[in-house]
């Protein structure tokens, strides 16, 4: 009986902390669902960053100020709304509409080889072109080294579905926007980037190493079978030949065409043929190229911004499978213990620009 009772005793509190974990993590799942809408395959994310900026600015003067001044702050800032309820009431009186206030929305790219944040991408685009109108904003915070052709073609082609519908576009690039960052890039009705921001990159690239000596030296044969004398042009495994490769390389001199009239369409300002030459630039030359028009941040550009209009960070969260969400903790973990590796192997060398 007493290995009965204990055993009970066991249970019950067993069964007490699973019920405890499982409310608890209803509970994060709740606070983290506000904010989102739901769809059948992912969420739009929406933060309002003139909020995010003024709890902040809440948290450090209470930190900072003194019991007199907080108190003075408090009553001048009770006395502006005081004022601005009493504008508002006139206005409604006298029938006068008040303005809207100017929506700018934020968008976030990060870019890959592959350009994997391109379905976000797209989902973003989507939803703010059915809220947004001609009087606001969209702003890209773009940043990216390039990579496929076709990917980074199809990931500009979402933002020309912004200016088709004429709203305006501002890209912010804070680190880099070359090559297909570029192509993205040059579609900005204002393009900001950091001083020390790499832009440009104007050119095509293609690389693949040949083991056909190694197979060779090594009595392996492999053949290629194609129909159509340009199905394929040069191979990893096979015998390159002088016509292969020379229609390979009027490939590339077709993409780069394509990409100098793109750009070329997009910044007319550009001299295309000086830039097109494949370098990249800082921010503070890029100016002098015509790449870019301002030197700002993203978020000098915003926080500005915020004194004028309502600015909202969205952002489109695919949903993920428990094995996806266990994949991806398990990369980040590693991630973090590589870093701190790293870090450590560092730490006693000097690094200078």
């Amino acid at each position: 009986m007493e290995f009965l009772s204990d055993y009970g005793l066991f249970l019950a509190k067993s069964v007490t902390i699973v019920l405890a974990v499982i409310a608890v993590v209803g509970g994060v799942a709740a606070v983290a669902a506000r904010g989102k809408k739901h769809g059948e395959h992912g969420t739009v994310e929406v933060t309002h960053l003139n909020e995010e900026l003024e709890e902040m600015k809440q948290a450090l003067e209470e930190a900072v100020l003194d019991k007199d001044e907080m108190k003075a702050l408090l009553k001048e800032e009770k006395k502006k709304e005081k004022e601005e309820r009493k504008e508002r009431k006139k206005k409604k009186k006298a029938h006068e509409e008040e303005p809207r206030r100017k929506r700018v929305c934020v968008l976030d790219f990060d870019g890959d080889i592959k350009a994997s944040e391109l379905e976000p991408l797209r989902e973003e685009v989507s939803a703010v072109l059915t809220l947004a109108e001609k009087e606001d904003e969209i702003v890209i915070r773009l940043e990216s080294g390039g990579g496929m052709v076709h990917s980074y073609g199809l990931a500009a082609s979402q933002l020309e579905r912004i200016k088709r519908k004429e709203i305006p576009l501002t890209v912010c690039v804070d680190q880099v926007a070359a090559s297909g960052g570029y192509m993205m890039a040059c579609l900005g009705d204002r393009l900001l980037a950091a001083p020390f921001a790499i832009v440009g990159s104007i050119g095509v690239i293609a690389q693949l190493p040949n083991f056909h000596r190694l197979l060779k030296k090594n009595d392996i044969d492999y053949e290629v079978l194609t129909a159509g004398e340009y199905k394929r042009t040069l191979t990893m495994f096979g015998q390159n030949t002088d016509k292969g490769r020379q229609k390979f390389i009027e490939e590339l001199e077709d993409t780069h065409e394509l990409f100098k009239d793109f750009v070329a369409e997009f910044r007319p300002q550009v001299d295309i043929d000086k830039v097109a030459t494949g370098e990249v630039w800082f921010g503070k030359r890029a100016i002098d190229a015509k790449l870019v028009d301002e030197l700002m941040t993203s978020d000098e550009y915003l926080t500005e911004a915020c004194e004028e209009a309502d600015v909202f960070i969205v952002r489109y969260e695919e949903k993920k499978s428990l094995q996806d969400k266990l994949s991806s903790f398990a990369v980040e973990s590693g991630d973090g213990i590589l870093s701190k590796w790293y870090n450590r192997l560092m730490k006693n060398r000097f690094i200078s620009l």
